[in-house]
């Protein structure tokens, strides 16, 4: 499993955190059922993004995006999500993108131009069976230049960029320069976990461009298709109708929710509903939260609880109905005893 992790350049809002929370119980679910996961969740800490926010803040980008990196860690191991297996960080792999853009040069699945590889990324598009226009202003959305005068194609994107007066750069074939963003997930998740994932999970919002370029660029220099045999994209957490996210400010922090609520109450407020569907976040929902995690600790409570097997088995069959938690909830909370014990269990919950 790679799950696409955080750019730290701040601390942890509601939107990713629920990304994470999802990934986590995505992996207790097959856990559950014996299966062996290596869950690999990378670190973007080389770009412009974090470059900027550091210097804002005169500080430098590496130390810190390691505070922010430390804050981080803190919310998720609050929340109960689990230290992936591998946890690769951009700037450690940096060689790696220089290898991927070479063997892409070498294919003809890239050009140079100015010191700059570029990959042909008509295809990422039609993957994500978007049309052309639709594709560039989503594109622009992430920062993404579709008119650059080096480009062949609007579609195209750097594998490896030469670098801007001031901006810390790496040596490479083609000169001083740094990885681009898509290329970065791509050699993380082939370097740590091969040619091909069972399941890739990220927010909804990657979906286009940067899950499909990345997937347009394990492809094209691995020959192995799918790239990811799953994908899973977490609905967006919404505040006042707009999606929450770090370039806009709509952001509610985890730190601050967990100030006046039980971490417990917040995992379930992530999980008790669909994955892939977008949501609003109204603090009058933690309190109901709340009190439904209470109505579990109390069927928990109850001896051997009623159904038996037959509501364990229930608890267990709606997980796996694409990770059903209401319905599995629901069952675990009538029949209390063991079906609510594992419910909690699997959900980490307890």
């Amino acid at each position: 499993m790679y799950v696409c992790g955080i750019t730290p350049y701040d601390t942890t809002h509601l939107g990713h955190a629920a990304t994470f929370v999802w990934a986590d119980v995505a992996a207790r679910v097959l856990r559950h059922l014996g299966v062996d996961v290596e869950v690999c969740r990378n670190v973007t800490d080389v770009d412009d993004v974090l470059d900027a926010a550091a210097a804002e803040r005169g500080a430098e980008p590496d130390s810190f995006a390691a505070v922010q990196q430390f804050r981080f860690d803190r919310d998720m191991t609050a929340l109960g999500v689990r230290k992936p297996t591998h946890e690769p960080r951009a700037h450690n792999h940096v060689g790696q993108v220089v290898t991927l853009a070479a063997a892409l040069l070498e294919s003809g699945a890239a050009y140079l131009r100015g010191g700059t590889v570029w990959f042909r990324g008509q295809g990422a598009p039609a993957r994500s069976g978007m049309s052309a226009p639709a594709a560039a202003a989503l594109a622009a959305e992430f920062g993404q230049v579709t008119d650059h005068p080096d480009a062949e194609h609007p579609a195209d994107v750097p594998i490896w960029r030469a670098s801007r007066f001031g901006e810390a750069a790496w040596p490479s074939p083609w000169g001083e320069g740094r990885p681009g963003w898509h290329a970065e997930c791509a050699a993380m998740a082939l370097t740590t976990l091969g040619p091909a994932l069972d399941l890739h999970v990220g927010g909804e919002d990657l979906r286009f461009p940067h899950h499909a370029y990345e997937a347009e660029m394990a492809e094209a220099v691995t020959g192995v298709r799918p790239f990811a045999r799953a994908w899973m994209h977490v609905g967006a957490v919404r505040l006042d109708g707009a999606r929450m996210a770090k370039s806009t400010g709509n952001l509610v922090l985890v730190s601050d929710v967990l100030a006046k609520h039980a971490p417990a109450a917040l995992r379930l407020l992530l999980v008790d509903r669909s994955w892939a569907r977008g949501w609003d976040f109204h603090s009058r929902d933690l309190d109901a939260a709340a009190e439904r995690l209470e109505r579990l600790y109390a069927a928990a409570a109850r001896g051997t609880g009623s159904g038996g097997r037959a509501a364990t088995e229930a608890v267990t069959t709606a997980l796996l109905a694409d990770l059903d938690v209401p319905t599995a909830l629901d069952v675990a909370e009538e029949a209390g005893g063991d079906a609510a014990r594992l419910a909690l269990s699997v959900l980490n919950l307890s």
